[in-house]
Parts: C-alpha cells; sequence; structure tokens
C-alpha cells in the first residue's frame, strides 16, 4: 500500500507542529486496509477525532492523486474493534464535507462589464460575495436569457471558493434530475449532505421548477436549513418569484426574503465593451466598424456574442481567412435574415417616433420641419437596412409618390453616418431597440 507515501505527502500539505503532535502518532493498519477502505489507528480519541475533522478529506485527495481512486479513510482507537465497512462509509457520507462544483474560471467580477443595465445585479453580487449568508440571503437575480445572470453567480462562487468555502453549483434542472436519481438509487443521504452542508448554493434557471410538486418540496426544505445556518442561497430565473407559474407559495415567500434584483437589456454602448472585453479575453482584434455591426446587428445574448467569436477565431485560424467585415457579415448572415423575417415597418414607425419624440402620423406625412425630415430619413434608412421590404414597398407605407425619394434618404443617411458622430448613434440606438424588440 501506499501508506508512506500519503504521510509524506501529507507532511507537506499542513504545518510541522500538526504533523509531529498528531499525524506522527498514527499507525497504518496494512491488513484492515483496502483500495477503498484506508485504516490508521490512533493512540486515544483527541488524536483520532482532531484528524478526522481536519485532515480526512486530504488524505482522502492526497491517495486520489497517487493512485487515482479515492477511498474512505478510518481512524479508530488502539485495541479498538473494527467496525463494519458499511457504518464507515456511511458515517463519512453523513460527516464528510460536500466538494466543490467545477465553475467557469472567466467568470469574475473582473470580466463581466458593468452598465445601467445591471448596475444593481452587479453591486449586490459584489456585496454578497464579501458577507456570505449575513447580507441579503436569498439573492434573486432575474432577467433575460444570456444577459449575464449566470455570469454573476459564477463569479461569487469563484470569489467563494477563495475564501476556502464550499460551493455547489447547479442548474435547477440538475437539482431536479440529481434529486430523482438519489430516491430510485435510495441515496437521499448523499443527496443531502451534498446540498445541505455547503456554504453557497448557486441554482440556475428556477422558473423550470413549475409544477415539479416533489422537488418543490426537496428544495423548501433544503432552503430552511441553509438559511437557518446562515448558508448563502443564490438563485437565477427569467422572471421574478411572484410570476413563477406553478411555483408553491411558500416558495415564492422564501424566495423573495432577501434581496430580489434584475438585470436588464444592455444599451448599444455597454454592448459595445461588452464585445471589447470578450475581445479582449479571447485575444481577438476587430476593428471598431466590425465591433459596432456586431453590437447591432446581435441581440443583447452574451452567449451569441461568444458564439460569434468562436466562429470569427475559427474561420481566421483554421481556414486561414482574414478577419474584415465582409467575414462578419458572412458569417452573421442566417441570423441577420432571421430578424428581418421578424422585424415589421409599423416596428420601426413605433421605435423613431417614440424615441425621437416625433408623432407617427408627421413620419408619415409631407411635413418638411427639421425633426420630421430627420426622423423620416432615420425610419427610412431603418426600415431598408433591417426588413426584407423594397424601395416601393417602404415610399408606399410612408405614404411617399415612389422609390426615388426613399433611394434620395437612404445616400443622405449613408453620408451622415460617415460624417456625423451624432447621427450615427442615433441610429446605432435605434437599430439596438428594434433588433431588441422593444416597441
Amino acid at each position: 500500500m501506499l501508506k508512506v507515501n500519503i504521510l509524506e505527502e501529507l507532511e507537506k500539505e499542513i504545518t510541522t507542529s500538526d504533523y509531529n503532535k498528531f499525524i506522527k502518532q498514527l499507525v497504518y493498519k496494512r491488513a484492515s486496509s483496502s483500495d477503498e477502505l484506508i485504516v490508521f489507528e490512533a493512540p486515544n480519541k483527541f488524536i483520532a477525532n482532531y484528524i478526522k475533522t481536519k485532515f480526512t478529506n486530504t488524505i482522502q485527495n492526497i491517495y486520489f492523486n497517487l493512485t487515482n481512486t479515492k477511498p474512505s479513510i478510518e481512524i479508530k482507537l488502539a485495541g479498538e474493534k473494527r467496525r463494519a465497512k458499511k457504518d464507515i462509509l456511511n458515517d463519512q457520507l453523513l460527516s464528510s464535507t460536500p466538494e466543490n462544483t467545477i465553475l467557469n474560471q472567466s467568470y469574475t467580477f473582473d470580466s463581466f462589464v458593468v452598465g445601467s443595465s445591471n448596475q444593481m445585479a452587479y453591486n449586490a453580487s459584489k456585496a454578497v460575495s464579501t458577507k456570505l449568508g449575513i447580507l441579503y440571503n436569498p439573492l434573486f437575480i432575474y432577467g433575460g436569457t444570456g444577459l449575464g445572470k449566470t455570469h454573476l453567480l459564477q463569479a461569487i462562487g469563484n470569489s467563494a471558493i477563495e475564501q476556502h468555502k464550499t460551493v455547489i453549483y447547479v442548474t435547477i434542472e440538475q437539482f431536479m434530475n440529481d434529486f430523482t436519481f438519489s430516491i430510485k438509487t435510495n441515496k437521499m443521504d448523499h443527496f443531502r449532505n451534498k446540498y445541505r452542508k455547503c456554504d453557497l448554493l448557486l441554482i440556475d434557471d428556477v422558473q423550470f421548477l413549475s409544477g415539479k410538486d416533489e422537488t418543490q418540496k426537496e428544495l423548501f426544505h433544503t432552503f430552511n436549513e441553509l438559511h437557518t445556518a446562515n448558508k448563502q442561497i443564490i438563485l437565477t430565473s427569467d422572471k421574478l418569484p411572484s410570476q413563477i407559474a406553478g411555483l408553491e407559495e411558500r416558495l415564492k415567500s422564501r424566495f423573495e426574503w432577501g434581496l430580489t434584483t434584475d438585470v436588464q437589456i444592455p444599451g448599444f454602448e455597454t454592448k459595445i465593451a461588452i464585445i471589447e472585453k470578450k475581445c479582449d479575453l479571447n485575444a481577438i482584434n476587430l476593428s471598431k466598424e466590425i465591433v459596432q455591426y456586431i453590437a447591432t446587428t446581435l441581440d443583447s445574448s452574451i452567449r451569441e456574442v461568444e458564439g460569434l467569436l468562436i466562429k470569427i477565431n475559427a474561420s481566421a485560424d483554421l481556414l486561414g481567412q482574414k478577419i474584415n467585415l465582409e467575414l462578419v457579415q458572412n458569417l452573421l448572415k442566417d441570423q441577420i435574415k432571421e430578424k428581418k423575417d421578424n422585424i415589421k415597418l409599423p416596428n420601426i414607425i413605433e421605435i423613431v417616433s417614440r424615441e425621437l419624440n416625433i408623432k407617427p402620423s408627421d413620419l408619415k406625412s409631407s411635413k418638411r420641419t427639421a425633426n420630421v425630415v430627420n426622423g423620416r430619413r432615420i425610419a427610412i434608412y431603418l426600415s431598408r437596412e433591417l426588413t426584407h421590404n423594397s424601395m416601393p414597398d417602404i415610399a408606399k407605407f410612408l405614404g411617399m409618390k415612389d422609390h426615388s425619394s426613399v433611394s434620395k434618404n437612404i445616400s443622405k443617411a449613408n453620408e451622415l453616418i460617415e460624417k456625423d458622430e451624432n447621427f450615427r448613434l442615433t441610429i446605432e440606438n435605434l437599430k439596438n431597440k428594434i433588433i431588441n424588440k422593444e416597441y
């Protein structure tokens, strides 16, 4: 067996004082040990209990590194009758600390782009990470898909691991599957040990709890155990607790005990900052023109941005293609087509008139005041850019004589985009709102 190697490795991991006072007192029991169970003998109960409490996990991890197996550890008293293996394994299951879930190391607070759309959620997450179980317990973060909820969740988890806390991160689907499997295999003790003995429980997408009565019941009791022990709970959803259909009232109540905060759709400037941050993290150099094109073409899903950057990298590295606007446009052509299929001319008129404070009827009239002319030009440009409508279609919709006026307005808009920064930003912001269906 590897008893000598284990103790030599353990000496490197702990203080000299602990090693000399406690570990040196252990006697390895070769005859009683196996690959699944390592047995040591201690001279008295104090030393046995101290080693059990403080060093069992470390000994297991060292053995795993040496043999790729993780045995149970028994520390028995000298002269004590050996206990049944089943009892030893059961005791260790109920008393051991669960291992941390593996998290995405790139999901940190430093890599999260903060803007007005997520400022409160970011500040709350950062505050909770420094006072686990004390401040805002639970923390409930809600918002649309791909806006950064999971990033914040795992950023808190990564921070907690650095503080030597035990962190369990799961989606609610994983929690449900784990629960169902544990019932079928009669391993609920293991399930409850995992979820009720951690310092921080992170659960993603709790909206999918809807109608899952038995899972809700188990989560309710898990929540109570952790909250009573001042352990931190953080949850995410695409909607408020009160809006999750089929969720028990007692769970809704508990989800709202702490702080509820949302992550909203980012504005245009925040989207650009997110893309630039992701480029830095992935070592991709994109021109300002390409970054702005991506910001106005993609919706607000960070995952969608990350997926596009992977495609750009692959095209450049594997296919030897030059990264330029044409390449990016080609990679996005299917998504652009899908978006154009879904955007209608009335949607554009609604956004432009609302944001520029112009009556929709004025945009479709012959009025020539400066603000109406500017608004009409923008509406025409965006209609051609974001829909499949032809210039005659747009002219007819806006009550214009023919498509030549539409063509002139588009040409003028392109000219202003090149020369007038304010006009360009107005176009990009309106594009962003239309693409994100803020109508």
